[in-house]
């Protein structure tokens, strides 16, 4: 298992959806308001997912599926 073969899906209630990809450079954020992806580090994706999955924002969904 690799981590480049699975896509994180981070949803807000309103239905707002940022996917995690990851790929030979590093983890890429990809936005719902803009076809720009923003490359970010892996402390960040774990600052972003840990709140959601610990219950303290339940307004937000966490979703993994494979490429």
């Amino acid at each position: 298992m690799k981590n480049t073969g699975y896509v994180i899906h981070l949803t807000t209630k309103p239905g707002r959806t940022t996917s995690y990809v990851k790929d030979d450079d590093g983890w890429t954020q990809i936005r719902p308001t803009s076809l720009v992806s923003t490359k970010i580090t892996a402390e960040r994706l774990l600052s972003d997912l840990l709140p959601p999955l610990a219950g303290d924002q339940p307004s937000f969904s966490v979703r993994v599926e494979r490429r």
